[in-house]
């Protein structure tokens, strides 16, 4: 029997809107999650976000189920209201157009960038919470700490103190859910239809390779600043995703996406059945592009830890911990 497919979007909290946030952005983003009313949004659905994350992780069922699954896993917890309309969850509003494609675009390449680094921000913080959170999957002297990694009873996606291996896949889950959609709603991997290339046909970047702007373990070790103007650098002049009438990373939420490249009719790949997703072999280019991605993600994680955590081999056993469904009998 096909599975239900879920609304599917998110945004995060912590997203900065350039190389500093101000306070007043960072307010207005946490006002925004606290009163927005859920409504009608498109991404990967849940069950697209539980393939892709399936594929591209080599853990134990229970907790890559705790993981993944369509309606209850971490990585889909993004799509759960209050985050569900904040734009930075999900890599949407860094919509650009050049002008030998659409003239007199409403905004530059710098302001779609500055929306694009605001969704980089969130996943580079769940990315240093998750290290943080990790802490508690061993003891001292690196045994496995039981009842911190036990997933007998299910985890509670609400941000609240709990088991370590709930944290850490938490953690992980709602930072890698807006890299997933960065490939469902951006033109990075897919390709145009044919005619001419504008408004209601953006073109298409058809890269294959990791987007040297998701460096996420190295820039979680740098200054925001620093790794800001990194990322900059490396956003090519084309890229874009869709406008979607979400808040953004300055607080607001525009009426609508007139004039600009939209979201729900242009560019999204979220379902096979989208009209981009069904140009040529874009849906495909997409979630192999999103599984490859979150198998680097994955691998940049379980390396960050033994080096963060290099006594008595603590590291190694919090990964072990974490693909593991016993890791208390798994793991010496």
């Amino acid at each position: 029997m096909p599975r239900l497919p879920l609304p599917g979007r998110s945004r995060v909290a912590s997203a900065a809107a350039g190389p500093a946030v101000s306070a007043a952005v960072a307010a207005g983003l946490a006002a925004a999650l606290a009163v927005l009313p859920g409504g009608a949004a498109h991404a990967f659905t849940g069950a697209n976000h539980e393939d892709i994350t399936r594929a591209a992780l080599p853990w134990e069922p229970v907790t890559l189920t705790a993981m993944a699954d369509a309606r209850v896993g971490a990585v889909n917890a993004n799509d759960r209201r209050p985050y569900f309309d904040v734009g930075p969850l999900h890599c949407d509003n860094a919509d650009y157009l050049a002008p030998r494609y659409s003239a007199g675009y409403p905004r530059t390449r710098d302001e779609a960038s500055t929306e694009l680094l605001a969704c980089i921000r969130t996943s580079v913080a769940r990315f240093r919470n998750a290290v943080r959170a990790a802490d508690g999957l061993v003891d001292a002297d690196g045994r496995v700490r039981a009842d911190q990694s036990d997933l007998s009873t299910p985890c509670t996606w609400d941000e609240k103190p709990g088991r370590a291996k709930c944290a850490v896949l938490e953690q992980l889950g709602r930072g890698w859910h807006q890299i997933e959609d960065f490939y469902a709603h951006s033109n990075w991997s897919d390709r145009p239809a044919a005619g001419p290339v504008g408004l209601g046909n953006p073109p298409g970047l058809g890269r294959t390779d990791h987007p040297p702007f998701l460096d996420i373990r190295r820039y979680s070790a740098m200054k925001d600043a620093d790794w800001t103007r990194q990322a900059r650098e490396h956003i090519p002049e084309d890229l874009t995703t869709g406008c979607y009438p979400d808040v953004d990373s300055t607080g607001v939420k525009p009426a609508d996406c007139d004039g600009r490249v939209p979201h729900n009719r242009t560019l999204n790949k979220d379902t096979a059945a989208s009209p981009r997703a069904a140009t040529g072999d874009n849906f495909r280019r997409a979630t192999a592009g999103a599984t490859a991605e979150i198998t680097r993600q994955w691998d940049d994680f379980r390396a960050a830890l033994p080096a963060a955590y290099p006594g008595h081999g603590r590291g190694a056993q919090m990964v072990c911990a974490l693909v593991h469904d016993d890791p208390a009998a798994a793991c010496p």
